[in-house]
């Protein structure tokens, strides 16, 4: 394999010699809308530049994700790397607060504002650039490498375990996941639960509510006892404290002018390391059994259940329980990454972790396969209507993904 510092000068010429490609590709496929999960048209977008730059490979798999390779099938590959990065995006929100057209966006000194910019398509260009880029150079010798461009925020990783489990059945042996870190590299997050806690109680009509026996009044108590839990949990220190929220709450009545006669909290559970969807289920069933007295049967504590289809139609149930991760500091892929960039910025960047999920809960969570974080944007200005990215970063991001392979021992 060529000598990544000898290609850097050839790779950073070429970079921006594609500049205006990079970021015309990220124009594009933030002005097409990708929402509830429907990426199909972004991801015919992004097929057609992987096409026109000669991956060996292009094709959508059976869940609706894009797929590009370059290199040899995996079976006739001695290593795998998946540069993931999810096309799909949470929705405007109210368009008022934008104040220009979200997904067209906005350029203002250099940055892109516009939905997706930073959670998460800002990594795709650089992550196809990059790809085309260490083939032509060379330093993709002895790897199969995919770009992945998925489904990930209606429930982290399910995509991730398509791609193992289902097609293209491949099991990589390292990941790099394109969520923002500010051009820093991420080696890990907390996991979470979702919850939701039922009560059950007995309609009346309003006017002679003490025949009834109110189900959101039975709640009360477990709800202050969520939150009082939330000041007691672990923490650890790399991913910090374990954190409980109650995140919504649906009430079934008869009409307006009855008692409810069912309600339902759910909680957002997110999980340190030492706590398990075990020990979540335990505390919650604990501050039940401290406060519904005689009315503990009342009460229904699950785990809650992803099983919308796709798309295409395809299907994966599992539960909503996402493990916590990291990979140490010393670890070959964090150490190979921090070299990377080293090498790519002319200075190592720190580690770090973020606070919200990715389809990490699966590749090193559930799988075991190790994965490290990098891309440009920053996770303080996801899902909101300032949503961000820098385009020198996200065309200086090309110079990481196509060298970090060479550099992986």
């Amino acid at each position: 394999m060529p000598d990544p510092t000898a290609a850097l000068p050839a790779l950073k010429q070429r970079v921006q010699a594609h500049r205006e490609d990079i970021v015309r590709l990220m124009r594009a496929i933030c002005a097409i809308p990708s929402t509830d999960s429907q990426i199909q048209a972004v991801g015919q977008r992004v097929g057609e530049e992987m096409a026109r730059l000669g991956f060996d490979e292009v094709r959508f798999d059976q869940m609706g994700n894009i797929l590009g390779r370059i290199g040899p099938p995996p079976e006739q590959s001695r290593r795998v790397i998946v540069f993931d990065s999810h096309l799909d995006t949470v929705d405007i929100g109210d368009p008022a607060q934008w104040g220009w057209d979200p997904f067209e966006g906005k350029v203002e000194d250099g940055v892109l504002y516009a939905r997706g910019a930073c959670d998460e398509k800002g990594s795709t260009p650089g992550m196809v650039y990059g790809m085309a880029l260490a083939r032509d150079l060379g330093l993709l010798e002895g790897w199969t490498a995919y770009y992945f461009g998925n489904m990930e925020e209606a429930c982290d990783g399910i995509a991730p375990r398509a791609f193992v489990e289902h097609d293209p059945k491949v099991r990589p042996d390292v990941v790099v996941i394109g969520e923002p870190t500010r051009m820093q590299v991420y080696r890990g997050h907390k996991g979470r639960v979702e919850l939701a806690v039922t009560a059950k109680g007995r309609s009346a009509h309003a006017a002679s509510n003490w025949l009834g026996d109110n189900a959101i009044y039975k709640l009360l108590p477990i709800i202050a006892g969520i939150r009082d839990l939330d000041s007691r949990l672990r923490t650890h220190d790399f991913l910090g404290k374990g954190t409980i929220t109650v995140s919504d709450m649906r009430v079934s009545t008869p009409s307006l002018n009855a008692v409810p006669d069912e309600a339902t909290i759910y909680i957002d559970r997110r999980l340190t390391f030492g706590e398990t969807v075990e020990s979540a289920l335990a505390e919650v069933q604990a501050i039940i059994k401290d406060h519904a007295g005689v009315h503990r049967d009342d009460f229904m504590l699950r785990v809650l259940t992803y099983d919308a289809p796709s798309y295409t139609g395809f299907r994966l149930i599992q539960d909503k329980y996402f493990p916590p991760w990291a990979l140490p500091e010393d670890h070959p892929l964090v150490q190979a990454a921090l070299r990377t960039t080293e090498l790519a910025f002319g200075r190592r960047t720190a580690t770090g972790r973020w606070d919200f999920s990715t389809n990490g809960t699966y590749w090193v969570g559930h799988a075991g396969i190790p994965a490290i974080g990098f891309g440009p944007g920053d996770e303080v200005h996801a899902h909101t209507a300032q949503e961000q990215v820098r385009l020198d970063d996200v065309v200086a991001a090309t110079y990481f993904y196509a060298l970090l392979p060479a550099l992986i021992q």
